[in-house]
């Protein structure tokens, strides 16, 4: 059976799309509250982004912990909702006069720290909704409902900020989260797999104990350690060009919200033939050289902004965001079903947990260096080591195991019990999904 057949899995999917929608919206519309509204500097705005991802360093390992001792489904519901409140307290501000860039700080880090527990729980739910054969399809199914969303998402949020403003644009983000708490609430409870669980109490003596496993599971294992430092660089890379790429095409490429918007969403169609492709790719190449040619195009697409010539500034920017959603997409369906493949289920969540924290746990650090960079070389130059941080990435998955991972001569072997998902974002990418 197709996993397109599992009306659960669809259930998943529609809710995951529409939520990617939203988010789309949201990338734009925070920093450029912060920009047009409140006359925030470059640093400040890079200050934004990292709030947004500040909390996969702090509680990322810990929620990892909690996601094994809790059912995913009441979490991933709880996230969407608690991230639809927060959001809708920026239009209300704005509407009363009261926004604060303080007020973007706190919510942005709310939602990062919704997301920390929504991510880690949702790329453990997905093994429970579809079958151990279907992951890679499941994956790749889910970047393409993503691909489709960043088509839309980019141009209309564009457009509606350029309409509304970019504080009440954030509502359209919020409805989005909304519509995916409905949908996975939709799911039937029974749906996720029993696994011994814990409890949901633990002493810090347990709670460290059990993040140690997760560490040391990733750390020692010859495939998912490899794979978590390649990510954690190419993120750090990431994070640094996000926090001011938006800065540099408004204030230095004089780009308005809806060029902006436009040139993202035609960028993203890298991520719409990757979706198509990389399950097709996987099996002629292989998961492992699959993973290599994704990190070898994440990292070199980014420099394509910085180099971009004044006589086709547009078209370069363009089209090194479609070589690097497409090399997003490539990378994070074969890592991550690497991951559900060769984990116990026991210590999915930990395990999730762990690759978020080191992953996504350098996005803050290179948000925060690339404000700096900008506020002592100026957004151009700031640009250029931004991106050219991430460009050697893949030099760590070639140089490893995963290189042969999942060929001919070297057959994934899934594992589903034992005792003992994360990703890359790109530039059209939220910073929080993967």
């Amino acid at each position: 059976m197709r996993v397109t057949q599992n009306l659960d899995f669809r259930r998943l999917r529609a809710a995951q799309g529409v939520s990617q929608i939203g988010s789309q919206i949201g990338i734009l519309a925070l920093p450029l509250a912060a920009l047009q509204v409140l006359h925030a500097s470059a640093f400040e705005v890079s200050v934004l982004t990292a709030a947004q991802v500040v909390p996969f360093l702090l509680i990322g390992l810990p929620a990892g912990v909690w996601v094994d001792r809790l059912p995913r489904r009441p979490i991933l519901i709880i996230s969407d909702l608690m991230r639809a409140v927060l959001l809708l307290t920026v239009p209300l501000a704005y509407a009363l006069d009261l926004l604060t860039l303080g007020q973007l700080y706190v919510v942005a880090f709310g939602q990062g720290v919704a997301t920390v527990f929504f991510d880690v729980a949702y790329q453990s739910y997905l093994p429970d909704v579809v079958e151990p054969d279907q992951l890679t399809d499941g994956n790749a199914q889910l970047e393409l409902a993503r691909s489709a969303s960043q088509l839309i998402g980019p141009s209309a949020g564009g457009w509606l900020i350029s309409v509304l403003k970019a504080p009440v644009a954030l509502c359209a983000d919020a409805l989005s989260f909304l519509f995916s708490a409905f949908m996975v609430s939709r799911i039937p409870r029974d749906r996720e797999k029993p696994v011994a669980r814990g409890g949901t109490r633990a002493s810090w003596s347990v709670l460290r104990k059990e993040i140690g496993e997760g560490l040391a599971f990733v750390r020692r294992h010859r495939l998912l350690a490899p794979v978590a430092g390649v990510g954690a660089l190419l993120n750090f890379s990431y994070g640094m060009v996000a926090a001011i790429f938006t800065t540099y095409a408004v204030r230095e490429l004089g780009f308005s919200a809806a060029k902006l918007g436009t040139l993202m969403a035609i960028g993203a169609l890298g991520v719409v033939l990757g979706a198509f492709v990389a399950r097709g790719l996987s099996q002629r190449l292989g998961t492992g050289p699959s993973i290599v040619l994704g990190a070898l195009l994440n990292g070199v697409g980014p420099l394509c902004s910085p180099a971009a010539p004044a006589s086709a500034t547009e078209v370069v920017i363009t089209c090194g965001l479609f070589l690097q959603s497409f090399g997003v997409v490539l990378f994070n369906v074969n890592q991550v079903s690497l991951r559900q493949s060769i984990t116990p289920r026991p210590l999915m969540g930990r395990m999730t947990a762990t690759i978020r924290f080191v992953m996504w746990g350098t996005l803050p650090v290179g948000s925060l260096c690339s404000g700096a960079l900008a506020s002592g070389f100026g957004l151009h130059r700031a640009l250029w080591m931004s991106a050219a941080v991430g460009a050697l990435a893949f030099l760590g998955v070639l140089f490893s195991d995963v290189r042969t991972a999942g060929t001919r001569n070297s057959p994934l072997t899934p594992v589903t019990t034992g005792t003992a998902a994360a990703g890359v974002p790109s530039m059209v990418d939220a910073p929080v999904e993967s």
